[in-house]
């Protein structure tokens, strides 16, 4: 028993000294970019009892190569103004790890894109498409470009640019782009319209996103909204507990927000709060998705408006408020850290019992700290959004097969999917010692599943 003792505590050792040289390496070579340092430390860090039970692994040297992307591209984007003027932007596409499919991740258009950007959400994509159960490997991509004040005529322009660049690296086998934030079905159109005029034939399977009528998937706009409510019900489910009668607050008013709050309605629950990057709403009867919906995807308005049509809810400036609201369950479905410490203490004060990632790292380190010492039930992104990118994979399944599946088989598929995403991580969080670390849980699952591809497939 002592030998045994004796090389379990090496063992130990020498996993803790693996991931610590590993993440040491990482910040010399990507000093600046601190968003993908921040998602590699999270990870690295949960994967220390896999380490441990599992030492050939470190032998592959898979830690070193699953945070090194297979490739990236940074490329100029050249595009004319409806005066005339000459406009640059510059594209990025990140294709980190294809061990189990063809790489598969949004496009982002934002000025705020950059390249640790796309390299912290690619990272994040190769395991949240690992937890999926389906064979797609992680990629991300984007532009500094903003869309917003922009015509339709100017957007064309800049994406027909953008994707005459990007058509080279991606394939309906290679690289299957699909849409994120600044990028809906109207983007991807013009992008699959300019593919299509460039290559001289009809890959339907290339992007996805895609408008049904053109073979895109039904359900796909709802997708990531309602896979995370489906995620927080297996997670209640868990605790003997639903959405019936409790208080929802969510940030943001995009799709994601849209319809993770209707499917929270639908379930029995009354949202009470919802914002935008100018402020938030809190309306304590329960918003009024309608309006919601008017102001956000047919008016383009903002959240403020609101209070015209319900003079009794409140409007306040400043997004990061939202998280003063007292309510049962919070979805921050936003942008990456806009869920820090303090705002966490006010939740777990107020009695928030689950806190579940709509967005990409929503929450900061310090946050999911606060809800996991706090006991607060906590869903990750990587396992609670993926609802998107699996209705993203059926589109591609879809496309493959020249079929079209009604709304309903895409939602019941979806359930499905989120049900065994949550089981994954439930399950690996108790099999490595971690029980209720989801984050832990949704990590281990995901590598697993890329990991084993790489041992299997030699050292390249």
């Amino acid at each position: 028993m002592k030998v045994m003792s004796e090389l379990e505590n090496n063992n130990k050792t020498r996993a803790n000294d693996y991931v610590h040289n590993v993440y040491e390496q990482l910040k010399k070579r990507n000093m600046h970019e601190t968003e993908f340092l921040q998602a590699a430390r999270e990870v690295l860090d949960s994967l220390r009892p896999v380490f441990f039970k599992h030492p050939e692994y470190l032998d592959e040297g898979i830690l070193e190569r699953i945070t090194e992307p297979d490739r990236v591209f940074t490329f100029r984007v050249t595009w004319e103004d409806d005066a005339g003027r000459v406009r640059v932007n510059r594209g990025f596409r990140v294709q980190f790890n294809n061990s189990i499919g063809p790489y598969k991740g949004g496009i982002r258009f934002h000025p705020s894109v950059n390249i640790s950007i796309m390299k912290f959400l690619g990272f994040e994509q190769i395991f949240k498409n690992a937890l999926t159960g389906m064979p797609i490997g992680g990629g991300k991509g984007g532009s500094d470009f903003d869309p917003k004040g922009k015509s339709d005529r100017e957007i064309m322009r800049f994406v027909q640019s953008f994707i005459t660049e990007l058509s080279k690296y991606i394939g309906p086998d290679t690289d299957v782009p699909a849409g994120d934030i600044g990028v809906g079905k109207r983007e991807i159109g013009y992008m699959f319209g300019q593919y299509k005029r460039l290559k001289s034939k009809f890959d339907a399977g290339v992007l996805t996103g895609k408008d049904p009528e053109q073979g895109g998937s039904l359900g796909r706009k709802e997708a990531t909204g309602y896979g995370l409510v489906y995620f927080v019900d297996e997670m209640l489910k868990g605790k003997g507990d639903s959405f019936a009668g409790k208080k929802v607050v969510v940030s943001g008013s995009g799709n994601v927000a849209i319809y993770a709050m209707e499917k929270a309605i639908q379930l029995g629950a009354t949202v009470i709060g919802c914002s935008d990057s100018s402020g938030y709403i809190y309306d304590p009867s329960g918003i009024d998705l309608e309006v919601v919906k008017q102001l956000k995807e047919y008016s383009n308005k903002r959240i403020k408006d609101y209070t015209m049509d319900h003079p009794r809810a409140v409007y306040k400036e400043g997004c990061i408020g939202i998280w003063t609201i007292p309510c049962d369950i919070a979805l921050p479905c936003a942008t990456q850290n806009e869920l820090d410490e303090e705002s966490a203490k006010i939740l777990l004060e107020n009695g928030v019992t689950a806190v579940a990632e709509g967005a990409n790292m929503p929450s900061t380190e310090e946050a999911v700290h606060v809800f996991h010492t706090g006991g607060v039930l906590f869903g990750p992104g990587k396992a609670a959004n993926a609802g998107g990118v699996a209705v993203s994979a059926m589109e591609m399944s879809q496309n493959s097969m020249r079929l079209s599946w009604t709304a309903e088989e895409v939602d019941e598929k979806l359930k499905l999917v989120m049900k065994n995403i949550y089981t994954s991580a439930n399950e690996a969080a108790i099999n490595y010692d971690y029980p209720g670390n989801l984050v832990v849980g949704a990590n281990i699952a995901g590598f697993l599943k890329v990991a084993d591809a790489m041992v299997a497939h030699g050292i390249h």
